[in-house]
């Protein structure tokens, strides 16, 4: 995990804009940064904030090798395939470090070739100062982050976060649009004479669903067509295994649910078989009493992590909620209240361990219906589609939430269930098999691991938690907290007159509102390209919060427990 930035044809005061806005990035790499430039290029810059995580002695970028001195490289990722596609095309690598096949991509076949032939997560800007090309691009799923600003023109200006590129508008004069890169797209601009840009091309290169055109780690000769359970147990287990690679400790967020403990268990199966010279640290996160809590403790001692509890309180809600909102850049309600125990956690992680690289379960909830909402859809294509819906936005609301609560304390976060291969097989199993049966959401997802014996029963079939009770003490849930603090924060009028102030996505509670004023407070204008739609549930009548615990089924009823044994 690291920060990249660069900044394309800006001739009015560059290195002022450099100082102002280069360094807001620097917890995605507090370990070393760089700014570099070339004077064939003139008034572009490169920068990067290191955190290393393989080959710490020679992954320092921008990144230049002696065979292609022409190229830079920056990117925040990790390529999984970087071996094999050294051996396909006989790439003599002259680091350790798993970006560098990118260089040797874009050698190799140009442009076109480099993003589609990559197997893992990244964002990425390589300049070819002898062709006067730059390539931009970003991994399937947006697990990696990136903004663009773009003046009407030429100039150009790329960052990991827009807390990197807010002030950069000041400088810039001409019409200018700032957004997230599209997940799943590469560009390609010609740098002109002034060292502006012009775009060339923009390319959709992937869309949820479809087939990896690189070799897979799992050859699908291997599957068993019969055998669906089996397949969704290998492809699982292999995206938890490609995901090992790393020169930093490992460790991983065990909330109880399902999501989590699949992957916390698979991941101590593989640590143990790989040797790894120390024991997982799991870390789990609630008020005291959570369901959370108990849970992940449960599972803690069944697959044998060295387990961490931090238990958090309503002071520390009211210190991080604004530091929140501003780390994560957007003001999306479900997304900020879900975001505040995975920023403490986060913090506690890098205030008292060793652990850097962090493993999570999302993704599973977009990919495997596992979402409480689904069980109201009304056919099983339209509960298919809307996985799509959700995967093609992940990047905008739990992708980001992961991402920037990690990142904030410098660590790298990993997402088995977004793996490319697994998802493709996953989304082209039958839409009827993938639905909720019996009031129980990813049952496919929870069956095919069913008489593993990787989980204790009851968790396999844990009814899922709105994540604001699930880490709540039984006393008072955290949807309770955040509503006391806002109440004596924002008054009656100011709500009244919200639809005036924020035409787009008009706050309708005083929650809403306070988040939208804090996020304007520091995104001023960004509103709608940041966060086009909040995020809700779909096929419920009368739901106007996007919780979960506002739909009628959410508690699991006695009969349901009974079935789930849980009870």
């Amino acid at each position: 995990m690291c920060g990249i930035w660069a900044l394309f044809g800006l001739d009015n005061q560059p290195l002022t804009c450099i100082c102002e806005n280069f360094d807001k990035i620097s917890h995605r790499g507090p370990e070393a940064f760089k700014i570099e430039f070339d004077i064939k290029v003139k008034n572009g810059y490169l920068g990067f904030h290191r955190l290393a995580i393989v080959d710490e002695l020679y992954g320092m970028q921008p990144m230049r090798i002696h065979k292609y001195p022409q190229l830079f490289l920056l990117c925040n990722g990790e390529i999984y395939n970087w071996d094999r596609l050294g051996k396909q095309y006989s790439f003599e690598y002259t680091t350790k470090c798993d970006v560098e096949t990118i260089i040797h991509l874009y050698a190799h076949g140009g442009a076109d070739s480099v993003a589609q032939s990559l197997d893992g997560v990244f964002a990425f800007c390589l300049m070819d100062i002898e062709k006067r090309r730059i390539l931009i691009g970003r991994d399937p799923y947006g697990v990696r982050p990136l903004f663009r600003l773009r003046s009407d023109n030429g100039q150009l200006v790329i960052s990991s976060e827009s807390k990197g590129l807010m002030a950069i508008t000041k400088c810039i004069s001409n019409k200018w649009t700032l957004e997230p890169f599209p997940p799943g797209h590469y560009e390609e601009y010609e740098i002109l004479d002034d060292g502006r840009t012009k775009l060339l091309k923009n390319v959709n290169y992937y869309k949820p669903g479809d087939k990896p055109s690189f070799q897979v780690y799992v050859p699908w000769a291997t599957l068993n067509s019969k055998d669906v359970y089996d397949n969704i147990r290998k492809l699982l287990s292999a995206a938890v295994e490609k995901r090992l690679m790393a020169d930093r400790q490992i460790g991983c967020l065990l909330s109880g649910g399902l999501d989590s403990s699949l992957v916390a268990a698979l991941l101590a199966k593989h640590a143990k078989e790989h040797n790894l010279p120390y024991k997982i640290q799991s870390f789990a996160i609630g008020m005291g009493d959570s369901p959370d809590i108990i849970a992940a403790r449960q599972v803690a001692d069944y697959i044998g992590t060295d387990h961490h509890e931090i238990i958090f309180t309503h002071e520390d809600v009211i210190d991080v909620l604004d530091k929140v909102i501003y780390t994560l850049e957007t003001y999306d309600i479900t997304t900020i209240r879900a975001s505040i125990g995975m920023y403490l956690i986060s913090r506690y992680i890098k205030q008292n361990t060793k652990t850097t690289v962090i493993f999570s379960g999302e993704g599973a909830d977009e990919l495997a219906q596992g979402y409480i909402y689904f069980r109201d859809a009304p056919s099983a294509i339209e509960a298919h589609n809307e996985s799509l819906r959700l995967l093609k936005d992940i990047y905008l609301y739990d992708g980001l939430r992961a991402d920037r609560t990690t990142s904030a304390f410098s660590l790298e976060l990993r997402v088995p269930f977004l793996d490319i291969q697994f998802t493709n097989y996953y989304l082209s199993l039958d839409p009827v098999s993938k639905q909720p049966q019996d009031g129980i959401e990813k049952y496919l997802l929870r069956s095919a691991f069913g008489e593993t014996g990787l989980l204790p029963v009851n968790i396999l079939w844990r009814h899922k938690e709105a994540f604001s009770d699930g880490v709540a003490s039984i006393k008072k849930s955290l949807f309770q907290i955040i509503q006391e603090i806002v109440e004596d924060r924002i008054r009656d009028k100011d709500l009244d007159e919200a639809y005036t102030k924020y035409p787009h996505c008009t706050p309708k509670t005083k929650e809403a509102l306070y988040y939208r004023n804090v996020f304007e407070s520091h995104y001023g204008g960004q509103a709608k390209s940041f966060t086009p739609y909040f995020w809700m549930p779909r096929w419920v009548k009368g739901v106007t919060d996007p919780s979960a615990r506002f739909i009628a089924h959410y508690a699991a009823t006695a009969d349901e427990k009974h079935r789930l044994k849980i009870a």
